[in-house]
């Protein structure tokens, strides 16, 4: 996995602090913020740690993309009571941890370059015209936070030249940050209700009926039986009929449970970005060849 270090400069401890709390509450880890003080840097000596403002000091920190003017301008906040911190994370998480840190009034490290190149001595300037478009743009195009990767050279210009120049173009460009929002995308009911259906089944049922029984008797046992009484007997007959109940028990438990799941997807977009040219023309407005490639 890439990982990025992104630096944040702050003025004050107490932005620093902010800022660093609501990373951790972001979810980065502790170990991979790194905080850069006065008191850190002089090794608790309390004093200034030498070489403050030299690139070397802040190359053995971040790595050799940091310029010597953007050192300058770490060592001079430090100097001031301010703070540098670090923050390394995944590449994919670049975006959300800047976001983070910019809620928290970070310094423009590159405007600050510049401001500060504005009030230096002569001695310290390029005089060259093309360095001076190159400041301006470089100016215009940074962000407040800096991700350590290959970047342009800053060069810092006299009051003179700054004067001279007054007017500048501002360049701007779109950077893509993603959040995530949770939305209602439907719902699942599970409803009961009663049906009915025929069913069917054959039960054995018994009878018992009268049956007349006759048999034939000699004439000598008749007349000796004979009994002129008025007589009956009877047989009780009996049938079964089918009985119908119903009996009622629970034959299944139905519930909803919600299951989450992840998955990649990938947003696209279009990010614009403003660029600048500088074209030269003659006296009659005809673009000429500039002498440097």
């Amino acid at each position: 996995m890439v990982h990025k270090t992104i630096i944040a400069v702050f003025d004050t401890p107490e932005h620093a602090r902010t800022a660093v709390g609501a990373l951790k509450t972001g979810g980065v880890l502790e170990n991979n913020i790194s905080v850069f003080d006065n008191a850190r840097l002089s090794g608790g000596a309390g004093g200034i740690a030498k070489g403050l403002k030299e690139a070397g000091l802040w190359h053995r920190l971040f790595g050799d993309d940091i310029s010597k003017e953007e050192a300058a301008t770490y060592g001079q906040a430090v100097e001031r009571g301010g703070v540098v911190v670090s923050t390394r994370v995944a590449e994919n998480d670049v975006a959300r941890v800047t976001n983070i840190l910019s809620q928290h009034r970070p310094v423009d490290v590159h405007d600050r370059v510049v401001t500060s190149a504005a009030a230096a001595t002569p001695a310290t300037a390029a005089a060259a015209a093309p360095a001076y478009a190159e400041t301006t743009t470089k100016t215009a195009t940074a962000a407040p936070l800096s991700v350590t990767q290959p970047a342009a050279r800053t060069v810092p210009v006299t009051p003179k030249m700054a004067a001279t120049h007054a007017d500048f173009l501002r360049l701007a460009e779109e950077q893509l940050q993603v959040g995530k929002e949770m939305v209602e995308t439907g719902r699942t009911r599970v409803r009961r209700f009663t049906v009915e259906r025929e069913v069917t089944q054959d039960v054995t049922l018994h009878e018992e009926h009268a049956e007349v029984l006759r048999r034939a008797l000699n004439e000598a046992e008749a007349i000796s039986a004979i009994d002129w009484t008025d007589s009956e007997i009877e047989v009780i007959e009996t049938a079964e009929h089918a009985l119908i109940s119903k009996t009622v028990r629970v034959v299944e438990e139905i519930g909803l449970n919600k299951v989450g799941s992840d998955h990649i997807e990938t947003v696209h977009e279009r990010l614009r970005r403003q660029q600048a040219e500088v074209i030269q023309v003659d006296i009659a407005g005809r673009p000429v060849a500039s002498p440097r490639a």
